[in-house]
């Protein structure tokens, strides 16, 4: 009983791969095609309707009763199941029915009755799927089942567990091994495991290995499916699965209790695994049912193709062996027969270890008695069952296994050097692709796709980009955006590594390509959705992106990705010359779209609104605004965090966010050390690639507090702030000259110069071309002008306009203000206004007019945007309703009847415009920090306040209500309710609370009075309360313990939290919040209200007078001219890769990362170590073994010649004990010296299977006595074919070794033998007799014309590659076939030229190609080791040469002519010599001969 993995065809792919045997039938195709159309078509049915019409079980309809009992004691049936198991018709007599049972009649497939979840009874596990199926079902029904009703995304691999059957003993070592990396190969490559799902042997190894995972992986690991296919009569406990027929639409899981005691000869199944398909037959207590529906449905999945990120493959297959017996044997040469990798287990037992022995040998030394001799090592119990007969059949499996070693892998555990097992395992399935019939680069490709799809970098490092073939960039862009897609960024930077561009990949489509494939979870994607169905067109275009883009970045921002252009017929005709000039203007707009392309920045976004962490830093590692770049990303990171609603990835968001802007300041702070100016034009300087905004825009819209608390940021907002002003001038000296200005010219305060720039940035200090420099941050003269020392006519200019002397005078003139307005409220506010209340109106005018100049003056931006702007900030909003109020309280005191009023609303404005004083003051590194502490601590205090009400609230209404009956008067319920609840917080207690203090002259009885407040409820003699005193008290205990214990402890220490926060970050929030000051005094006029009038008055000539246009704000930007930009970002460039090997550095020097380095050095040497003992060890062996041969020849010699005697001869070792001290052969083949494909044990087309052959035992010559090979001949047309039988009377009229009428029975070989009227193969032994499907007994002849001619470049030289030059051969393609042909075919006597060949050629070429064949070169005449070869008939073949050397030969150019009218049916093509070409093995050895004869690429 064993659990078998049947052999898979090789994924199929265009000219690729030999003719594979059917797994399905005819009937089978025409199932699937139907199953097909039914899949595709309406809309998804449920589960159990679907598996109801389409899955069916196989149940005995006639009981016929057995010799057995059951284990009951109960009659069985024939088909195992006792009477009550049997459907009610099968127990009635039928007169129709034989006594005989057969399985073909008496079992019929019904609607299966077992499907749905299962859940094994006393574990905590996750509920499986399973279905009971027939062993017939087409094997696309069960797919669809798992892809679409139970969720399984399709594999990107298929590994199919075979093995030992029964619980065997495995190394403690090698099987934590096996399940440590069978289930990591299988997570990381995304693979399904197909196991015999039973809880015994192989299987349970499996079960065990999920298990171990399960167990240590998080929830946010991928699951590993593990799907068991097993037989359904031979479960145990396999009632608990059927479902009674009213409950099959009933949800519920079916319980399975795992009985392993009481299984019996049963075996229960593996409550681990995760699917399970179980096989039935209509039998019971039968095991291997399953195996044909196994090994089609795996052959099925196999030839399914996968897309996934723009990679389309075949999903591949391995085989992966343990232990086993004759099944596992089976297996294992189904699966190398059909193209399937395996990989063996050595030291799991039996089997594994027989084939993992002697897979190093050469095929000649896997003799009958070596295997023999391994069995009885391995199969010590079971060894004397073994027949003569089966140990041949063995030997010959196992040569034939062990021939095709590109296909077998053999993983020895615990050997120097031996990969991990998921390693081995990818690599055996690379090196299986590579001897795929494909042409070299698509081999490679093919394997590359593997990779990708597997997500195994390593493999790919070590397999594929070892130096074997040189990639260029092109050929890695498909899989570099595969890579991209399915978010592999070790890919990506591998790509990188060999040579991809971005530059030269990041193309407009490839670009929309991306887009297209957007995660569909990806916020951006929803957004991008919601933008694009506000469109006619429903596909994404690049200006859509910038415009969701631009809602992240900001409006500040100018799209990254222009508007589509409108098409030209809405332009206006113009004449030839306007025409000329279009052209030149469409060319040099042509080239400033290639110059305005930043590929690097569009894949740096594509990566970042994904929240793809590790692609993002990739590809910002290749960008160059890196500042601006890392800026921008953490800006759109955050925009898209406010809108996440998954709390995981909103964390991320923000994390990414955070690393982007610590990546910014790391450049930075490389920029600053190496030079400050420099680095204060980077954080101004104007990015094209990002919207023209600046670093430092970038960094203030995102918030990035670190970024601008940065010591340069700083050092550059101070420079801004002393403007012209050497900053190490003290406060005193600038205050005394504002006093005395005269003093300006006595050097009193200093004035800076600008630094001179390295000469290698000239280009900086010179103003582009196009005359955008707006001055920077500094005064709007000229750069040369600023770096000249202020001369004295321009020193009180440039000192009045420095904001720090802007902010002091206004400053000065604010707190005048107030002055002012305080003496008019308190001594001057008369009846009708004074002068000095009307310096206070001038004064708030001018207040208004510069409100509106900054809410205005703001060009290039609409009056919406600007409003929101401005409204947006706290302090222009306190403005605003401060010159609100003012205006109500001097309308109201404007008119007589209000002047109070009017009066106190002013009284109150002047509150607001002292709270106006602290954004004065947070230009104080002292003050500033604490005013920004206030403002938090004000949300906190809203929140209390919200907690406090609702205390208050409900002992005023508690108390009002005890205390007061029916109070009608709002006032006093308001003080009662709120007003001395709020007292009692700070201990103004009620005086009659509890009655003690009451006085009846203290309220009002009735509540008439309206400045007493109503008596509470009284006696009679209205002398005594008569309320509950106790309660009143009670409730002001617990008031007074709430609110002023709880309440505002509470308070104390949420004011404690937000101070300790804050101060963690004042420095940084006090920096970032002083730009915004810097910034507002930078563009203010120099002179102070209400003197600033008359700039405002300027302004206003300027633009309704004089119409000039007005001037963008004055921002902190830099706009350079080209020359400018690039020096300035390549040194940029040169200063992020400083920043990069520092961190790698630093990376490098943790104690984690030098002892990976040690054990990897440890290791390298081991590996280079190793080899060498072990080469010299074989080669000493080598030695030992030809100085043993040379002496027993010495010995023999000496001996024949009469010297000494045979008792005194030395033993000397045998070659066998040689080759286990000298370590062993070398596992290269020196070559079968007999015929491979002529024995193969399954003939093509035939339902017969050859006598097995060793190689020993092929020449007729060697004794096999227990030969008996089956006899067979195809039928075919008796006009053109041998007699069909072994009737020697038809054919002793055969004339073998001469020519028998049209027939030519000579061999090129010579005289061949003749035995019992039958022709002898001359190359020995093929296990069939008879002619098979060849046409005659003995020899078949076949012509091959081989046609070749140079392939020739477009310059009409000779290709080459490498120092080879390319020979190009004339192939053929069968319709239907899947490999090419050399032209020709069967060979009459009388014909010179082939039918088939014919076929191909029109008749006028016939003569001519007889000609050419003459005349060509003979390049093989023989006998051709042919799967259709038998001992009675074989194929030999001659292969003619004819070769045109010239292009222009008119023979050639004649046949290619007459190629064009070839039958339909054949595919004529000339293709390139090539290894990789998808030919018939013996035509490959014909080419391969050719090609060495002109020197030609092989």
């Amino acid at each position: 009983m064993e659990s078998s993995a049947r052999g898979n065809p090789d994924a199929k792919e265009e000219g690729s791969g030999d003719p594979l045997p059917s797994f399905c039938q005819s009937n089978s195709h025409q199932r699937h095609k139907g199953l097909s159309h039914a899949f595709c078509s309406g809309e998804k049915e449920s589960l159990s309707s679907w598996i109801l019409k389409n899955i069916k079980k196989k149940g005995c309809v006639h009981f016929v009763a057995s010799s057995h009992l059951s284990d009951a004691g109960e009659v069985v049936c024939k088909c195992g199941y006792a009477r009550k198991e049997h459907v009610e018709e099968a127990t009635k007599p039928r007169g129709f029915q034989d006594k005989e049972w057969d399985p073909k009649k008496h079992v019929q497939e019904m609607p299966t009755d077992a499907f749905g979840d299962i859940v094994f009874e006393d574990l905590n596990q996750k509920a499986a799927k399973y279905v009971r199926v027939s062993q017939d079902t087409c094997p696309s029904a069960i797919y669809h089942l798992m892809t679409q009703y139970w969720g399984l995304d399709a594999p990107n691999l298929l590994i199919s567990v075979t093995g030992g059957a029964k619980n065997f003993n495995m190394k403690l070592r090698l099987r934590s091994v096996f399940r440590r990396d069978l289930v990591k190969v299988a997570q990381t490559t995304g693979a399904w495991i197909i196991s015999g799902g039973s809880h015994t042997g192989v299987m349970k190894q499996v079960g065990e290995a999920v298990r171990d995972f399960n167990l240590s992986s998080s929830c946010r690991d991928r699951g590993v499916i593990a799907i068991g296919i097993a037989t359904w009569g031979a479960i145990h406990k396999r009632e608990s699965l059927i479902r009674p027929a009213k409950s099959c639409e009933d949800p519920l899981p079916a319980k399975y209790p795992l009985d392993e005691e009481g299984q019996g000869h049963l075996t229960c199944l593996d409550s681990n695994h995760s699917h399970f398909i179980l096989v039935d037959d209509g039998t019971h207590g039968r095991y291997e049912v399953e195996i044909p529906l196994r090994t089609k449905l795996e052959k099925f999945i196999s030839e399914q193709t996968k897309e996934k990120g723009g990679v389309a493959i075949k999903i591949p297959i391995v085989c992966v062996v343990l232990e086993g017996g004759p099944g596992t044997l089976n297996t294992i040469y189904n699966a190398i027969t059909h193209g399937t990798p395996c990989v063996i287990m050595e030291g799991s037992g039996r089997v594994a270890d027989v084939i993992a022995q002697v897979a190093s040998l050469p095929i000649s030394e896997i003799t009958i008695a070596l295997i023999q001799k391994k069995l009885s090592m391995f199969f010590r119990e079971t060894f004397e069952t073994f027949s003569e007969s089966r140990i041949v059949e063995w030997t010959k499996k196992i040569q034939d296994i062990v021939r095709q070693r590109q296909l077998l892998t053999v993983f020895r555990e615990g050997q120097d050097g031996q990969p991990d097992m998921d390693v081995a395992i990818l690599q055996a399935l690379l090196k299986a692709s590579r001897i795929h019939k494909r042409f070299g680069h698509e081999s490679w490709d093919h394997q590359l796709k593997l990779a990708v799809t597997w997500n195994r970098v390593d493999i790919a490092r070590s397999e594929i980009f070892s130096g074997q073939r040189q990639w260029k960039p092109a050929d890695l862009h498909p899989m570099m955006a595969a890579a991209l897609i399915s978010n592999k960024p070790e890919f990506v930077k591998l790509f990188l590594e060999n040579g991809v561009q971005l530059q030269d990949f990041v193309t407009q489509d490839v670009l929309l390509y991306l887009y297209n494939n957007l995660e569909p979870s990806c916020l951006f994607d929803a957004k991008l959705r919601k933008a694009l169905a506000q469109q006619p067109k429903r596909a994404p275009e690049m200006h859509l992106v910038a415009q969701v883009l631009r809602e992240l970045l900001g409006s500040f921002t100018e799209p990254l990705y222009p508007p589509p252009e409108q098409s030209n017929s809405q332009s206006p005709r113009a004449g030839p010359h306007v025409q000329v000039h279009m052209q030149e203007e469409s060319a040099q707009l042509l080239g400033k779209k290639d110059a305005d392309r930043y590929p690097v920045r569009d894949l740096l976004i594509w990566a970042v609104v994904q929240n793809r962490r590790e692609v993002a830093e990739i590809v910002w590692a290749q960008s160059q605004d890196c500042v601006a770049a890392a800026l921008a990303c953490s800006k759109i990171l955050k925009e898209l965090a406010k809108e996440e609603g998954d709390t995981d990835k909103l964390e991320e968001m923000l994390a990414l966010a955070d690393a982007f802007e610590l990546r910014a300041i790391g450049v930075f702070t490389e920029c600053y050390r190496k030079c400050e100016a420099l680095a204060q034009q980077l954080l101004i300087h104007v990015s094209k690639a990002w919207g023209q905004a600046t670093c430092l825009q970038l960094a203030l819209e995102a918030k990035n507090m670190k970024f601008t608390s940065h010591g340069g940021v700083q050092a550059y907002l101070t420079k801004v702030w002393w403007g012209r002003l050497n900053v190490d001038n003290s406060w005193w000296r600038v205050l005394l000259c504002m006093a005395a200005f005269p003093l300006l010219f006595t050097g009193v305060v200093s004035f800076r110069r600008e630094p001179e720039l390295p000469p290698w940035a000239a280009a900086l200090q010179r103003p582009p071309q196009n005359g955008a420099y707006d001055g920077s941050s500094h005064t709007s003269g000229s750069r040369r002008e600023q770096q000249r020392q202020v001369g004295c006519a321009a020193r009180p200019c440039a000192f009045f306009s420095a904001p720090v002397v802007v902010f002091s005078v206004n400053v000065a003139a604010y707190f005048a203000f107030l002055l002012l307005f305080a003496y008019v409220l308190i001594v001057d506010f008369q009846p009708s206004p004074s002068y000095c209340e009307l310096v206070i109106y001038v004064w708030l005018f001018s207040l208004v007019c510069e409100e509106l100049r900054q809410l205005f003056y703001n060009p290039g931006c609409s009056l919406l945007k600007a409003a929101s702007f401005y409204i947006s900030d706290f302090w222009n909003r306190l403005d605003v309703c401060a010159i609100l109020l003012f205006i109500a309280g001097l309308t109201c005191r404007l008119l007589p009847a209000t002047l109070y009023p009017g009066r106190v609303i002013l009284s109150l404005d002047f509150i607001l415009f002292c709270l106006r004083l602290m954004h004065i003051f947070t230009v104080s590194k002292t003050l500033g920090p604490k005013i920004i502490m206030v403002k938090r601590m004000m949300k906190d205090v809203f929140f209390f306040i919200f907690l406090l009400v609702v205390w208050v609230v409900s002992f005023g209404v508690a108390t009002q209500a005890i205390l007061i009956h029916n109070e009608s008067r709002v006032d006093w319920i308001f003080r009662g309710v709120v007003y001395h609840a709020y007292l009692t917080l700070f201990g103004q207690l009620p005086a009659y609370i509890d009655g003690v203090n009451f006085s009846p002259d203290l309220c009002s009885p009735n509540g008439t009075d309206p400045y007493k407040p109503k008596c509470p409820v009284t006696a009679g003699n209205q002398l005594t309360p008569a309320f509950p005193n106790w309660l009143t008290v009670i409730l002001l205990c617990l008031y007074l313990l709430f609110t002023n214990i709880l309440l505002l402890n509470l308070l104390i220490a949420m004011f404690n939290y937000t101070f300790q926060q804050v101060q963690d970050h004042t420095d940084q929030i006090w920096k970032f919040q002083r730009h915004d000051l810097i910034e507002e005094y930078h563009g203010r006029p120099a002179a102070p209200p209400p003197l600033i009038l008359l700039s405002h008055l300027r302004l206003l000539v300027r633009r309704l007078v004089l119409r000039i246009p007005p001037e963008r704000h004055k921002q902190f930007r830099n706009p350079l001219g080209k020359a400018a930009e690039d020096v300035l970002l390549t040194w940029e460039m040169n200063m992020k890769e400083n920043y990069l090997q520092n961190q790698q550095h630093q990376l490098q020097q943790r104690p984690e990362q030098k002892i990976q380095e040690i054990s990897d050095k440890v290791n390298t040497i081991l590996d280079l170590l190793d080899p060498d003992q072990e080469q010299k060890l074989a080669s000493l062996g080598k030695q030992v073994a030809q100085t043993t041969e040379a002496l027993r020849w010495i010995v023999k010699a000496l001996r024949d010649g009469g010297f000494g005697v045979a008792a005194g001869i030395p033993a000397l070792a045998s070659g066998t004990a040689l080759e286990e001290l000298g370590g062993g052969w070398p596992a290269e083949d020196q070559g079968d010296a007999h015929h491979v494909n002529a024995r193969h044990l399954l003939y093509p087309d035939a339902p017969v299977t050859r006598f097995s052959v060793p190689n020993e035992k092929v020449p007729w010559e060697v004794e096999f006595l227990i030969y008996q090979p089956p006899f067979y001949t195809a039928e075919q047309d008796k006009a053109t074919a041998d007699p069909v039988g072994s009737d020697l009377e038809a054919l002793s009229t055969i004339c073998f070794n001469a020519t028998d009428g049209l027939v030519d029975r000579r061999s090129f070989h010579g005289t061949y033998a003749v035995q019992d009227a039958l022709p002898r193969n001359p190359q020995g032994r093929t296990g069939l007799r008879g002619r098979g499907s060849l046409r005659r007994f003995g020899p078949n002849h076949r012509l091959h014309p081989v046609f070749t001619r140079w392939k020739r470049n477009k310059d009409g030289t000779i290709g080459r590659r490498g120092v080879h030059k390319l020979l190009e051969v004339l192939l053929v393609r069968r319709a239907g076939a899947e490999l090419w042909a050399l032209p020709g075919g069967w060979r009459m006597l009388e014909e010179a030229l082939p039918a088939e060949l014919k076929d191909i050629l029109a008749p006028e070429f016939w003569a001519s190609c007889e000609n050419l064949l003459r005349r060509g070169t003979e390049v093989y005449k023989g006998y051709v080791d042919d799967l259709q070869n038998t001992d009675n008939a074989w194929v030999e073949v001659e292969a003619i040469g004819v070769h045109f050397q010239d292009q222009n030969d008119e023979e050639l150019k004649t046949l290619n002519s007459h190629l064009q009218d070839s039958s339909p049916k054949v595919t004529v093509q000339w293709q390139v010599v090539d290894e990789g070409l998808p030919l018939y093995g013996s035509h490959k050895a014909i080419l391969q001969k050719v090609a060495a004869a002109f020197g030609a690429h092989y």
